[in-house]
């Protein structure tokens, strides 16, 4: 069954690729494929002309819109490729991680359900790590982002360094009250691990502003506890899976949240898991006594 956003450009075509880290270089190049008479797809004529390493980064790029096939923006790894062709990875962004993409993603297949762009928004990051969704929600425009988490040192210094982040690291989102926030943010977006998420979406309800927007990227394999994830600590059961994005759901949904759409990440977790972006808007506080 596939979740969706009833919308997006790519939003019912997410599909759940793994890709190193590191980052593909921007390049322009044409021909010298193999076999130059016959056609082969785009994500493999990627890899064969150097532009990326991998196919799994060049479908992430793809995917993203920055890839482009004699002028047209790509939309298809599948697209047949001949060899004359040029090819070049626009990539424009060297984000601060390749988990940027995934709130990529979010922006992308949920603008049609009332997503709007942070230009101009107080934000907070939950889980900032080394700062790829802050680095997403700085180049569209956001007013100020909280990075928040629990480790120190982690963000890179590009990002530390603009004046538009409010870095708190050491701190456990869990703990935090409203008190302890330069504002109440109008954008909320949370990328953490070995928490679930129903631990997390009670603060984010008294933390955030009225109607403030809620991307999450709901995590499987820290949903359905340790017993129930295979060897490699992956969750390869899709029901399993379902259980843990409508568990959040529901959480959300108790704590005055409307969901209003989800969809697979356009990028797979550690291990290869498969993860979730889910979108959803604060509509009123949560309910007296709820934490």
């Amino acid at each position: 069954m596939h979740h969706h956003a009833q919308s997006g450009q790519f939003g019912l075509n997410f599909g759940a690729y793994s890709s190193p880290n590191g980052d593909s270089r921007n390049g322009d190049n044409s021909g010298n494929t193999a076999n130059s008479a016959q056609p082969c797809r785009l994500d493999v004529a990627l890899v064969e002309r150097g532009l990326v390493t991998t196919r799994s980064k060049a479908q992430t790029l793809i995917r993203s819109g920055h890839v482009v096939v004699n002028s047209a923006t790509a939309r298809k790894a599948s697209e047949p490729v001949h060899s004359g062709d040029n090819l070049r990875v626009d990539k424009g962004e060297d984000y601060a991680s390749r988990g940027a993409y995934k709130l990529v993603g979010a922006f992308e297949a949920f603008a049609s359900v009332g997503l709007p762009s942070p230009q101009g928004l107080r934000c907070l990051d939950i889980g900032a790590s080394t700062g790829g969704f802050c680095d997403v929600l700085l180049r569209r425009g956001a007013d100020k982002v909280i990075a928040l988490d629990v480790g120190h040192g982690q963000l890179d210094p590009r990002i530390a360094a603009d004046p538009r982040i409010i870095e708190m690291s050491g701190v456990n989102i869990r703990e935090v009250m409203p008190d302890n926030l330069p504002f109440a943010p109008h954008m909320v977006v949370t990328d953490v691990s070995f928490v679930s998420l129903t631990y997390v979406i009670p603060v984010i309800a008294r933390l955030a502003a009225p109607g403030a927007h809620a991307v999450l990227l709901v995590k499987p394999q820290f949903e359905v506890g340790k017993g129930r994830l295979g060897k490699n600590g992956v969750v390869e059961d899709p029901a399993l899976r379902e259980q843990a994005l409508h568990t959040v759901i529901g959480c959300a949904q108790e704590h005055g949240f409307e969901v209003c759409g989800h969809c697979v990440s356009p990028i797979a977790g550690g291990a290869g898991n498969i993860e979730y972006l889910l979108y959803a808007c604060l509509r009123s506080a949560a309910a007296p006594g709820t934490r």
